[in-house]
């Protein structure tokens, strides 16, 4: 962003000053200036004269998550929603976008999509200001935190169905943060995995029974069916085959109810 300021006063080096105050700089920043006109003594004291001028002009490197902030709400202004309003939380590496107001569900969408859609977006832009990474997250009313704790809920319950009934199940396509929640989910039930299928929009992550989990079982039992001195044979089990998968998620229900 380009910044020119014309600053006046008695003398050129006065002049100077007042530019950089005006642009909130101190007086001993180095900046490229140019004398517009310099100052001119008054005749006798009383006709004519004039004050110095001086141009300063900077290049003032833009902030992505101003940038970001001024995509947003243009995108949000175009939908044509009234009383919605976006709140920002920014620092060095990141911006957090609230948007709050009653047509936030059309912000929302389908799932949350059309919210990803805006946050992904919203995030090339930011990333193109000067091409490193900066972290931008888009939410309404908390929606994100609640879509967190559903995934969890349904990852959890999946996972023990795995390891109940030994098959798999399919979920939807998600984003790539999403699968990422599911994954952790999975990954704290003894018994059961997950791993991603497909391509592109059609991403979506497969919760199953694990096989090493269920040959560590198997190899564990050895062979007892051994024949006794009475010439019968006895069937007993190393320890419970039968226990339940162990839950390791903190003792979160899995059923939880959600606020």
């Amino acid at each position: 962003m380009i910044k020119e300021v014309i600053g006046t006063g008695s003398t050129v080096q006065e002049a100077l000053d007042n530019a950089k105050a005006e642009l909130g700089l101190d007086e001993s920043a180095e900046v490229e200036f140019e004398v517009v006109q310099r100052a001119e003594k008054k005749v006798l004291g009383i006709f004519g004269g004039k004050q110095a001028q001086v141009k300063v002009i900077i290049n003032e490197k833009d902030n992505p998550a101003d940038v970001a902030e001024e995509f947003l709400v243009s995108v949000i202004n175009a939908m044509n929603l009234e009383g919605v309003t976006v709140e920002v939380e920014k620092n060095e590496t990141s911006a957090t976008f609230n948007i709050e107001g009653e047509d936030v569900g059309y912000i929302i969408g389908r799932r949350g999509e059309t919210l990803d859609a805006l946050q992904y977006l919203t995030s090339l832009v930011a990333n193109h200001v000067d091409n490193s990474y900066f972290k931008i997250t888009v939410n309404t009313g908390n929606y994100r935190e609640k879509r967190e704790k559903t995934l969890e809920i349904l990852a959890r319950k999946l996972a023990f169905k795995a390891v109940k009934t030994g098959k798999k199940t399919s979920l939807e396509p998600m984003n790539p943060y999403e699968r990422r929640i599911l994954h952790t989910t999975v990954q704290k039930v003894r018994g059961a995995t997950s791993w991603s299928e497909g391509e592109n929009t059609q991403r979506h992550v497969v919760i199953g029974p694990d096989p090493k989990e269920r040959n560590n079982r198997r190899g564990g039992r050895g062979n007892y069916n051994r024949r006794n001195n009475r010439g019968n044979y006895n069937s007993k089990p190393a320890s419970n085959p039968d226990r339940k998968p162990l839950d390791e998620s903190g003792g979160a229900g899995l059923y939880g109810r959600i606020d």
